[in-house]
């Protein structure tokens, strides 16, 4: 069994905005696992168990970058909120992208090697990050990027520094713009449902099932007659139907008018949609959470020793 830490039941309540008990309960139940905790939640307490699931769990910025030889967009990590605002910081970031824009680097490693001078540091990009982490005193690091050939027309919007989007599309570029800034705002998961990753469809009909089953539990239970199997059945995929439509672009109700779909929005302005991508500083990253009672508690006992 699985120690649960005050550290795991706030970074859970933090991510699904559950009471705390109820956080407590599920990493219980899932043993320590925060993903099944996570499904856990949802089922006992819905949608409202999901609400803060795009929180930001590391720091860092977005930087895009767009010429004749490419577009590109990366992501640099870093310790606090503080180093975010620093013009070095700033600069380095929007060099990383520059340089995958113009160079094509196959990954962060190779970026990394790319010749790039800053604040007297260099020859290469990595020297001057670490250069910087010197200078600044904090922990810095290229995470990701992704990048687009020159021959793709593109758009992008940057919501701050912490949401990025970049969109490759014909036709109207103004159409483009405005599905960039809806991807901000909805972030989708695919552009159609059929590109939905069968991972997430797969958690989505657990989750359904589950939800199923418990009210079938208490149903039996209050001395009613449970659905049956074929209107359970109908249930759980009219749930996954729901969940695809949700985080499928095309699908979604445009954000400027929610009388049309995406699709439909497209489909007037003569707008494809090829390709997007959306980064969210800090997405997928498990911030670190120092116990300060058992930090405490281990100085005092190696004081004594």
């Amino acid at each position: 069994m699985a120690t649960i830490t005050a550290g795991m039941v706030g970074a859970l309540r933090a991510k699904t905005d559950a009471p705390m008990m109820e956080c407590k309960k599920a990493l219980t139940e899932a043993d320590g696992d925060m993903a099944r905790a996570e499904e856990l939640l949802r089922v006992k307490l819905g949608s409202k168990a999901g609400k803060a699931a795009s929180r930001i769990t590391a720091e860092g910025v977005i930087a895009v970058s767009t010429g004749a030889a490419g577009g590109a967009m990366v992501e640099v990590n870093c310790e606090t909120d503080f180093v975010t605002k620093n013009d070095s910081f700033l600069a380095l970031a929007q060099a990383a992208a520059d340089l995958v824009a113009a160079n094509d680097p196959t990954d962060v490693d190779a970026l990394a090697a790319l010749p790039y001078s800053q604040d007297g540091f260099g020859p290469t990009l990595d020297d001057v990050r670490k250069g910087l982490i010197g200078k600044i005193g904090e922990n810095m690091s290229f995470r990701r990027f992704v990048r687009y050939g020159g021959d793709t027309k593109l758009a992008s919007y940057l919501h701050g520094t912490r949401i990025g989007v970049l969109v490759a599309y014909d036709g109207d570029e103004v159409a483009a713009k405005d599905v960039a800034m809806h991807i901000a705002a909805m972030k989708p998961v695919a552009l159609t449902s059929a590109n939905v990753p069968n991972e997430l469809i797969e958690t989505e009909r657990r989750v359904a099932m589950q939800k199923a089953t418990e009210d079938a539990e208490k149903a039996t239970a209050e001395g009613k007659t449970p659905q049956s199997p074929e209107i359970v059945q109908k249930r759980i995929e009219g749930s996954v139907a729901k969940y695809l439509k949700e985080v499928s672009l095309f699908n979604q109700a445009f954000v400027k008018n929610d009388k049309q779909s995406v699709e439909q929005m497209l489909k007037e302005r003569s707008t494809r949609i090829t390709a997007f991508t959306l980064y969210v500083v800090g997405e997928g990253i498990e911030k670190k959470v120092d116990d300060f009672a058992a930090e405490v508690a281990a100085q005092v006992a190696a004081a004594k020793g």
